[in-house]
Order: C-alpha cells, then sequence, then structure tokens
C-alpha cells in the first residue's frame, strides 16, 4: 500500500461534542480537522490564541460548515486547567470524544512550571490527568471515549519514582519517557475504574509511530532555536519513504482509536509497520511498562496528590 492511500474510515459524528487538545497545529490540528469534517462539534483549548484562529481557519478551509469553538488552555498551569474545566462545565454540554494529545518533548534544558513541577511531567501527564478530573461529569454524561496519545518512547526507560520531577539529574529523553508511560498508565487505570464503577467512559491509548511532526521542531518558548538533528533526519527519511511515517499517517492511530466502532477500551492503537515506526494504523500489544496495575494505581494515586484533584469513585 502506497503511503498516500493509508488513511481510515471515520463514521459520522454529528450531535457528538469532541475535544482536542493541542489542536492549534500539527497532528492535532489534523485530528480536529477530520473529527470536523465528519460532522463532530469541535472544541480547541489552545495555548496560543493567534494560532487557534489560524487553525479555525485552515479547518473551515476544509469544512466551510465545521462547528468548531476556541478556547484557552495551558497545560502546564493548573490554574488553566481548572478554568478550562469550569467552563465546559457551566456550558453543560456532554463530552463524547476527548483526545489528549497534547504534549512538549525533551527542552534542552530542565524547566519547571508555576506549579513547580518538571515541564514534561506536567504538560504531557499531570495537566491531561486534571482535565479529566475536571471534565468528568461530563465525560460520563457522553459515555465518551477518551483516547491519549502516547509515543514509542513509553517502550524505553522508566518512571522516576524517587524524583518524578527530576531535581537531582535531568535527563530530557528520560524526562518525555516517564512523561508518556505515566500518561499510558493513566488511560489504562481510566478505563478499568470505569468499568469498576460504571462510568461509561470507554479510555485507550495510540501513538503517531515516527513522523516530522512538530515535536522536535524549532521551539522558542522551551529554548530551542531550530529543528533538531533528529528531525531533519526523520523529515529526510519519511519524504524518501523510508522507515517513517508522514504527519497525514500520524495522526491516524489516535482517529481509529478515538472514533472507530471497534477500537477497545485498555488498548493501545499504532502504526503497524517495521518496528510500529509507520505505516497503517491497527492495535498492537501494550508496552511492558504499561502492564503493571499496580503502577497504574500508584501513578493515580499520585497524580491526585500532585494535581490536587481527586477522582471520586462514585
Amino acid at each position: 500500500m502506497a503511503r498516500e492511500d493509508i488513511d481510515i474510515t471515520i463514521p459520522d459524528l454529528h450531535g457528538k461534542r469532541a475535544v482536542v487538545t493541542g489542536a492549534s497545529d500539527g497532528m492535532g490540528l489534523g485530528i480536529a480537522t477530520r473529527l470536523a469534517a465528519a460532522g463532530a462539534q469541535v472544541v480547541l483549548p489552545v495555548r496560543n490564541p493567534r494560532k487557534g484562529e489560524a487553525a479555525l481557519a485552515k479547518i473551515r478551509q476544509q469544512t466551510p460548515t465545521a462547528d468548531l469553538s476556541l478556547q484557552t488552555l495551558d497545560l502546564s498551569s493548573l490554574d488553566s486547567v481548572a478554568a478550562l474545566g469550569r467552563t465546559l462545565v457551566d456550558e453543560g454540554e456532554p463530552i463524547h470524544i476527548l483526545v489528549n494529545n497534547a504534549g512538549v518533548m525533551t527542552p534542552p534544558e530542565r524547566q519547571t512550571t508555576t506549579d513547580g513541577f518538571e515541564l514534561q511531567f506536567a504538560t504531557n501527564h499531570l495537566g491531561h490527568f486534571a482535565l479529566v478530573a475536571h471534565l468528568l461529569p461530563l465525560l460520563r454524561a457522553g459515555r465518551a471515549r477518551v483516547t491519549s496519545q502516547i509515543s514509542i518512547d513509553a517502550n524505553q526507560n522508566s518512571i522516576n519514582w524517587d524524583d518524578l520531577n527530576w531535581e537531582r539529574s535531568y535527563n530530557g529523553r528520560g524526562a518525555y519517557s516517564q512523561s508518556k508511560i505515566a500518561l499510558g498508565l493513566f488511560g489504562l487505570e481510566l478505563d478499568r475504574r470505569s468499568r469498576a464503577n460504571d462510568w461509561g467512559i470507554t479510555s485507550n491509548l495510540s501513538h503517531p509511530g515516527v513522523a516530522p511532526t512538530n515535536l522536535l521542531a524549532a521551539r522558542p518558548e522551551i529554548g530551542r532555536a531550530q529543528e533538531t538533528p533528529l528531525r531533519r533526519l526523520i523529515k529526510t527519511l519519511s519524504a524518501r519513504g523510508i522507515l517513517f511515517g508522514t504527519v497525514e499517517t500520524a495522526k491516524l492511530p489516535a482517529l481509529l482509536a478515538a472514533t472507530s466502532p471497534d477500537a477497545k477500551g485498555g488498548a493501545l492503537y499504532g502504526p503497524r509497520g517495521f518496528r510500529h515506526l509507520g505505516g497503517p494504523p491497527a492495535e498492537q500489544a501494550l508496552y511492558s511498562r504499561l502492564r503493571s496495575t499496580a503502577d497504574a494505581a500508584r501513578i493515580w494515586q499520585l497524580s491526585e496528590h500532585l494535581t490536587g484533584t481527586p477522582i471520586p469513585t462514585t
């Protein structure tokens, strides 16, 4: 199958409300665009309003009738997450799809948030945990599908349980892996707790494989003045059809996990090509780091404590 032919069929989503984090550009924008084209009412919570408005314009270029709304969200700030939660709860509309897609990857130097957490752990995991906690009534009302976007890096390294904020010795790649392992463990535990407590939420995981997305692009706001050498290599090989996926194929696992009637809770979806680096999306075996239910319960409890957002069981 030629890469340009790789795609999935998305069911009709009219009457469904979807929330996609990190939808102002890159994969998130691609995911939001496809959901809107399928008829979903799509909420784009973004950190940068200018980029958010540009994203709305791009989506409407493809789907002039798209039902879109823009909200403010900085996942690295627990106050910002709580504010978005209040806004959406006050609107009172059930949420049927939540894609926890936004992320930050390997700042050159260790950075902390206003809440005192290491930036990657805060943005990639804790912010999404708190968001689910605040939106839980709307997710239950919509019997939502929650898809959390992890990474092949969740199959490397481990959670630094004794130093979650990497205060003693910072390793950017290790901290990134930790954040994605934590998010994956949370997504799986959310599905288990939903089934145990009859919340009606189905939670699963996706990963994009490897593609020249914006994660490793120039990000001055995190101290990266230009794209990384790794991104340049990925971009070159991707353009030649070697090993890696494209920005277009990278968004498909999350779309499959979030919309397919056949996608299961507690499952991981990613590209099915060589070493899951690219190719059509499909279910794959859970990474070894994600299989411990004890670790999942532990990260859940720690996340409740760190974010101050306990999730009630009833």
